[in-house]
């Protein structure tokens, strides 16, 4: 295991001891074998009892884990056929939102997702998966294109936040997010969406408008950032893992408020630990939404979709 994070060191304590017994050999020793799975057993228990009860700011560092699988390897492992669809028709094609044409098991589908690199020339490319309006508004122009094919939306949600550069403002970003989540809203295409790792602000709901929300779980999905709320709040971005805990952004707290509708569970310590894993988990639980919403019509889909979002900060007497 790479050392990550603070709460990971006691893991990682176990496994270097593992490492070493295992370079001094005697493998055949009963004793010496008895040890090692002695400490397999408790470096096992260890990391049961961590990721068990993760605070919501190492819940927020897990979900940012440089490692963690990224749209790339999702569209890889689990979609075929991907032809990627390019441009807004506006002004032009942004690096950090992606879809197209794409195949999943046997069902054609509009995929949609942020687009986070593997490494820093990747997230200078891809501007750290934070859109522009053009991204937006790429992705208002590909769904409603699933819509006239009667196709399902599939969106990956995996983003700090929309890009809040001046230029973004200028060409109206905030009018771009707007209109998708008003247009989302009363597309007559089911739309399944996952938030894969961070959903930050209105740069993960510009595309989460959707019949079925899910969320993996050591992901996040939050009004803002930590740090922006800490900012804000106490003018102390040190102040993020107080801000986290306040934001309920965490899927188990997301999905008791029933802002999001499923938790797709992670292998033990994270998706990175095993993305194989991982994908296969997420193409099983897309797949499944999208056979129970086949067959529904464009009309109800609206209705139940607004049924949906009505009820999200109920509050009773």
């Amino acid at each position: 295991m790479e050392p990550s994070f603070d709460f990971e060191k006691p893991i990682l304590e176990i496994e270097r001891m593992i490492d070493k017994l295992k370079k001094l050999g005697n493998q055949d020793d009963d004793d010496h074998a008895a040890r090692i799975a002695e400490l397999e057993e408790q470096c096992l228990e260890q990391k049961k009892k961590i990721y068990s009860n993760l605070t919501p700011w190492q819940t927020v560092q897990i979900a940012r884990h440089p490692k963690r699988p990224v749209l790339q390897d999702y569209i890889q492992s689990i979609f075929t056929d991907f032809v990627e669809l390019h441009g807004d028709r506006l002004y032009g094609d942004d690096r950090a939102l992606i879809g197209g044409f794409a195949t999943i098991g046997k069902k054609p589908v509009m995929l949609v997702g942020q687009n986070k690199g593997k490494n820093i020339e990747e997230n200078l490319e891809r501007n750290f998966a934070m859109s522009n309006p053009e991204g937006y508004r790429k992705a208002l122009r590909l769904m409603r294109l699933a819509e006239q094919f009667e196709l399902p939306v599939v969106t990956l949600i995996d983003t700090p936040a929309a890009y809040p550069g001046k230029e973004a403002e200028e060409r109206g970003q905030a009018e771009a997010i707007a209109k998708n989540l008003a247009e989302m809203a009363r597309l007559e295409t089911p739309i399944v969406t996952v938030v894969l790792g961070e959903g930050g602000s209105g740069g993960a709901i510009g595309i989460g408008v959707a019949d079925v929300v899910m969320m993996l779980s050591y992901s996040i999905y939050s009004v803002i950032p930590p740090e922006g709320c800490a900012a804000i709040l106490w003018r102390d971005a040190a102040k993020a893992p107080e801000a986290a805990e306040s934001l309920k952004l965490t899927a188990q707290s997301l999905l008791d408020l029933g802002v999001t509708d499923e938790i797709i569970d992670e292998p033990l310590g994270g998706a990175h630990h095993d993305p194989a894993t991982m994908t296969a988990a997420v193409k099983k639980a897309v797949l499944k939404h999208l056979r129970h919403l086949k067959g529904t019509s464009g009309s109800k889909l609206v209705s139940k979709r607004f049924e949906k979002y009505s009820k999200i900060g109920e509050f009773y007497k």
